[in-house]
């Protein structure tokens, strides 16, 4: 298509819609038409691209006609409901929501990690959870080289996981606790100022809760180790933008931290971030905005007495590479 692609954009007001309506131009896609979809209630709003003023359109069966890529984040329930529409329409729907993820006919997919996925799509492509997407762009090219065996996640999620509601609790929360007034959580399940909440998601029967069996089974999908040992503890913290994730990795093979380093600088998608006598490490206020994930903190597990084990800290900005942008490069690689 000389000319360029009809893009949709599904939850074009939306904390990720908006993302990827701005990545799409800072990345220059070839779009041809973008048509922008929400629910009843935003149609008519307007929204800016390359210049242009979009009116969005409410989001019905007919929306995707003549549509080549529709990027959808509005939901599971409403990725699952307008499928049938989108892939009848012959587009390929690039779904941020997790309706589809573990789907045997859906590929789960991060370009730097399994691009090859693309190519069986039936019409949908799944982005995976943004967490699961940060962590694989730094551990993928370490597995590729040594053999990942088993990992361990504890992962520190800012307060826009929880979308742009998520992070205006924050603020509001904040500002009312200098001031000495009373707070009441809505987003989150406690107060998030000032706080932890080892709880994303909701409990499931094993004590995990969902956002951590989603780093479980998705890395299994995409790194095609489908008995990977993997456990995750998921922590809500009160940072505006970019998660970060502390990770022990286990390898087949021995690897020190120089070796670590250099296949992390050679690899897409990753900064490495990594000089602690110049107290440089990653941290999600650099993450923020940033394309690429930090990695830092490469050292030596210390607990075994081999060298197949090493520690990581890794930074990235859940709302690009764990979602808008991710889309974006799915798209481009289509």
């Amino acid at each position: 298509m000389a000319n360029g692609f009809n893009v949709a954009v599904a939850g074009a007001t939306g904390a990720v819609g908006v993302e990827m309506i701005k990545t799409l131009e800072k990345r220059n896609f070839p779009v041809k038409n973008l048509k922008l979809l929400a629910s009843a209630r935003s149609a008519g709003k307007t929204a800016q691209f390359k210049g242009e003023t979009i009116r969005i359109e409410e989001m019905t069966e007919d929306s995707f006609k003549g549509v080549d890529i529709a990027l959808f984040s509005a939901g599971g329930d409403i990725s699952r409901a307008f499928r049938p529409a989108v892939v009848r329409a012959g587009a390929v729907m690039i779904d941020n929501s997790s309706a589809f993820r573990m789907d045997d006919d859906v590929p789960l997919v991060v370009p730097e990690v399994n691009p090859e996925d693309v190519k069986w799509n039936k019409g949908v492509i799944a982005n995976p959870n943004c967490t699961t997407a940060i962590m694989l762009v730094a551990v993928a090219p370490l597995h590729r080289a040594k053999k990942l065996r088993r990992l361990i996640a504890s992962t520190y999620q800012a307060a826009s996981g929880a979308g742009a509601k998520g992070m205006a609790e924050l603020l509001e929360q904040t500002r009312q606790i200098l001031n000495g007034e009373a707070i009441e959580p809505k987003a989150f399940a406690h107060r998030i100022a000032f706080n932890l909440i080892p709880h994303i998601d909701s409990f499931q029967p094993n004590g995990y809760t969902k956002e951590e069996l989603k780093m479980v089974n998705e890395s299994r999908k995409m790194l095609h180790l489908p008995n990977l040992l993997l456990s995750c503890t998921s922590v809500r913290i009160p940072a505006l933008r970019a998660h970060s994730e502390s990770l022990n990795l286990e390898f087949e093979e021995e690897i020190t931290p120089e070796e670590a380093r250099a296949i992390l600088e050679a690899a897409p998608g990753v900064t490495v971030v990594d000089d602690p006598e110049a107290k440089r490490y990653p941290m999600p206020v650099d993450a923020t905005e940033k394309y690429d994930v930090l990695a830092g903190r490469i050292r030596q597990d210390i607990s075994r007495n081999d060298r197949k084990g090493l520690e990581m800290f890794v930074s990235g900005d859940q709302l690009l590479k764990g979602a808008a942008l991710n889309a974006v490069q799915i798209a481009e690689l289509l």
